[in-house]
């Protein structure tokens, strides 16, 4: 047995080799560059700590971070038709689907749930951009359908938060078929008398932008967030001329009438409650220190 080789040099190494920091542990800014540390960037809903840069949030962070005590119930979708037309592109539609879904954790582009946001009840739905982009599907329009009939049977108005690129391909007809779909149950909200608002978050596009997300009573967007139907490169293409700076942002559409408010996401809880308590003829906003209301069974806790 040679002792220097299989005793003192693995000790040696143990002490000095360079250990391995996962690599998860950080996230870097796309605006400014600054590393941020995860529990940092988590805390602070996935806003830059040092540009205020908003980056994309899943739905169920959001619905953690925004109701009371991150207790929420899910209201549950109708599945449409799995592959209705046996689409196939450079993979199965079937096998994307089993990838995003794989990769998010989630079922589908959509999350819909009941709760409070300052003992306010509302119903809200939320796209999910990492899944498939956010892309507006059947199961999309039934989330949307399913979260107007639960507001109209509660007596709650609807939050949205858009985030999309647009139609699915992959369903072609029938996710267009979602636009008047989802406009009629719209409709539904106007009809009973709550309240509609849509939150736009980055990315807003294609017939997402050209249906549900454009019919809020109050339209509130993200900072910095592409809210648009054609987006700008397209258009620049089309009409050969450069489009002014911040041309289809929150910013530039908030100057020009199409938005009322541009809030960063750590204000909007407040200035959700504050709208909808005002709209639906409630009592004034209090922010204090309220217990965390019991959660039903079925509803998901906060972690």
């Amino acid at each position: 047995m040679n002792w220097i080789t299989n005793y003192v040099r693995p000790t040696i190494n143990s002490l000095f080799s360079r250990r391995e920091v996962p690599e998860n542990l950080w996230t870097k800014c796309d605006e400014c560059g600054t590393m941020l540390f995860h529990r940092e960037l988590a805390d602070n809903q996935n806003v830059c700590t040092n540009c205020g840069h908003h980056m994309g949030i899943t739905p169920r962070a959001r619905f953690t971070a925004m109701f009371d005590g991150g207790v929420f119930t899910e209201v549950k979708v109708p599945e449409p038709i799995e592959d209705p037309l046996k689409f196939r592109d450079q993979k199965k539609y079937t096998e994307r689907m089993k990838a995003s879904q794989k990769n998010t954790g989630e079922k589908e582009a959509m999350l819909v749930a009941t709760g409070e946001i300052y003992r306010t009840p509302i119903v809200a739905a939320a796209q999910d951009f990492s899944f498939m982009g956010g892309s507006m599907s059947m199961y999309v329009g039934n989330a949307i359908v399913a979260a107007a009939e639960e507001a109209v049977k509660l007596g709650r108005p609807l939050v949205l938060f858009s985030a999309a690129g647009g139609a699915r391909m992959q369903e072609g007809i029938l996710s267009l078929m979602q636009m008047p779909r989802t406009t009629i149950a719209v409709n539904m909200l106007k009809e009973a008398g709550l309240p509609y608002i849509v939150v736009l978050t980055h990315p807003t596009t294609g017939g997402v932008t050209a249906s549900y997300a454009m019919l809020g009573d109050v339209q509130i967007a993200e900072p910095n967030a592409l809210i648009c139907f054609a987006g700008p490169r397209v258009i620049e293409q089309t009409i050969r001329e450069k489009l002014p700076e911040g041309f289809q942002r929150s910013e530039y559409l908030l100057d020009h009438g199409m938005l009322d408010r541009v809030t960063p996401r750590g204000k909007l809880k407040v200035e959700l409650a504050s709208i909808i308590r005002m709209m639906m003829g409630l009592d004034a906003l209090v922010i204090a220190d309220l217990p965390v209301p019991a959660a039903p069974a079925g509803d998901t806790p906060a972690p």
